[in-house]
């Protein structure tokens, strides 16, 4: 098989990247609590350094885009990942906060380089059908949850948390040696490609195209992380039973995964535009529904339905619909640019929605707030559409 066939570029991929959400980003949360009671650091002091290192990796993404346009994604997908193997194994022998916090600054790195937005620059440069490439790959990955939170959770019961991060650092070697493996031999891109590349680049960014997409994803980030952080409280405030609300929750992730599979299923008939548009519809329909549905278990299913859903294909749209939108060319770098964009949103959703709790007395105005969000996202979305450039 070619190693850069669409087949080998989805197996290769998807293992890269589900073993590099799984050990160089989930593990997180569930070190938190254990790392609190053995050296006395606040939970403040702890989720400040993750928070450090996610607003790196957003910086660094254009400069790493624009590395993979002019050389491709051998070295930082290679070296990214043997840095987060070394940053893992440094986490576990810590026991200084500064230490941490550098320890995440090079994670951040890590994420940059060897994560997501590197990964689908690749795949767009090298496969013959994108869309289904990444429709394939993120119904592999949609499972990284389901299978590194309870390795993780049981490797900290097993060997506690020093002991669960030196295994995740042997683990997190293995997406090293696959992407070295992969791209050994890929022809280097030309200094003519290069300086396409660059061209393109520069010219997107004064397309109303990118300005819609930019604002389309940023309002999805801010939904999504707003969301993950507070829809647990939210339910309960709202007085459904706990059995429900952990249901519902955790409903997410498979309908997720199944949108996925519908849209791989339909290849090459289903348009990212169209996909894109009907996704970013139905998130504010969705949050309306939670807005305005009464607080029972049958009620908040269509909301889980509709929410996982444009989740669910609003993950590819942001990797196949920006090539198919805004082209090929200078792709690693423009999607560096959407990234860093979506940033600051992605960092405000939680203590956003904090303080208008904290104002408002509960969460009763959220949904509708974000809702107004999500709209103002469909409308950014088409007017990428409607850039004909």
């Amino acid at each position: 098989m070619n190693r850069t066939s669409d087949r080998a570029l989805i197996l290769g991929t998807a293992l890269t990247q589900t073993i590099g959400w799984g050990t160089l980003f989930i593990p997180f949360a569930l070190m938190v609590q254990p790392m609190e009671a053995a050296l006395g650091w606040s939970r403040a002091e702890i989720n400040g350094a993750f928070t450090l290192g996610i607003l790196l990796s957003g910086i660094l993404a254009i400069p790493v885009g624009r590395w993979v346009d002019r050389h491709g994604g051998q070295a930082p997908l290679a070296w990214g990942s043997v840095l987060g193997s070394a940053m893992l194994a440094l986490w576990a022998i810590t026991d200084q906060l500064w230490l941490f916090y550098l320890i995440w600054i090079g994670l951040g790195v890590a994420h940059a380089t060897a994560l997501w937005g590197p990964a689908m620059a690749v795949v767009v440069a090298l496969a013959k059908q994108p869309m289904r490439v990444i429709t394939a790959i993120t119904f592999v990955t949609g499972f990284a949850g389901t299978i590194f939170v309870p390795l993780v959770a049981a490797l900290i019961a097993g060997f506690g948390w020093r002991g669960a991060l030196w295994i995740l650092a042997v683990v997190q070697l293995l997406p090293a040696a696959t992407a070295w493996w992969q791209f050994a031999g890929t022809p280097p891109r030309t200094t003519h490609q290069a300086r396409d590349s660059e061209e393109a680049y520069r010219r997107t960014l004064r397309r109303p195209a990118f300005w819609g997409l930019a604002l389309c994803f940023a309002a999805h980030a801010f939904i999504g992380v707003a969301l993950g952080a507070h829809l647990v409280p939210l339910l309960r405030e709202a007085g459904l039973p706990e059995a429900s609300v952990i249901l519902l929750v955790a409903l997410h992730g498979p309908l997720q995964v199944a949108a996925r599979g519908g849209l791989y299923i339909a290849g090459p008939r289903a348009s990212t535009r169209w996909v894109g548009l009907g996704a970013m519809l139905l998130l504010p329909i969705a949050l309306l529904w939670l807005g305005g549905a009464p607080a029972s278990f049958l009620w908040l299913l269509p909301f889980v339905l509709c929410w996982a859903v444009a989740d669910g294909l609003l993950t590819i749209v942001r990797a196949a619909g920006t090539a198919e939108i805004l082209g090929r060319e200078g792709y690693g770098a423009v999607t560096g640019a959407l990234s860093l964009i979506a940033v600051l949103p992605r960092t405000l959703g939680p203590i956003t929605v904090a303080l208008i709790w904290q104002a408002d007395g509960g969460y009763g105005a959220v949904p509708w707030i974000l809702a107004a969000v999500g709209f103002l996202g469909a409308a950014s979305f088409v007017l990428a559409l409607r850039d004909k450039d």
